[in-house]
């Protein structure tokens, strides 16, 4: 076996014995090959999109809809936005943001 296919079965064990109740965010980057620039790229709009949530809070805005459809937009075609905000959520990454899509979410029917 090569490298590369040593390394792939070695991320595919991992990705097995991955408990996704406690990190299905990993996993979803794991099964769905997020590469690291995409990963990267990932925390880039989450970063961008929490300081845009916290200056729309503090302007007052109680719609925060269009920082649910921009990250939708913007996300990781290999990437479903429900599943990572759920995954982003049970992980503890943006609680306050993660919250908000899900309020939005539930509010939606979506």
């Amino acid at each position: 076996m090569g490298e590369r296919n040593t390394t792939d079965f070695y991320v595919r064990l991992l990705s097995e014995v991955i408990d996704i109740h406690q990190y299905p965010f990993i996993k979803l980057i794991i099964d769905h090959r997020i590469t690291e620039e995409e990963y990267n790229e990932l925390f880039r709009l989450l970063d961008d999109l929490q300081k845009e949530y916290e200056i729309q809070k503090e302007e007052g805005l109680i719609d925060f809809s269009s920082l649910l459809v921009h990250f939708a937009g913007m996300l990781n075609e290999k990437l479903h936005p429900t599943e990572v905000i759920f995954a982003l959520k049970k992980e503890g990454y943006y609680p306050s943001l993660m919250n908000e899509f899900i309020r939005i979410m539930n509010k939606e029917g979506i």
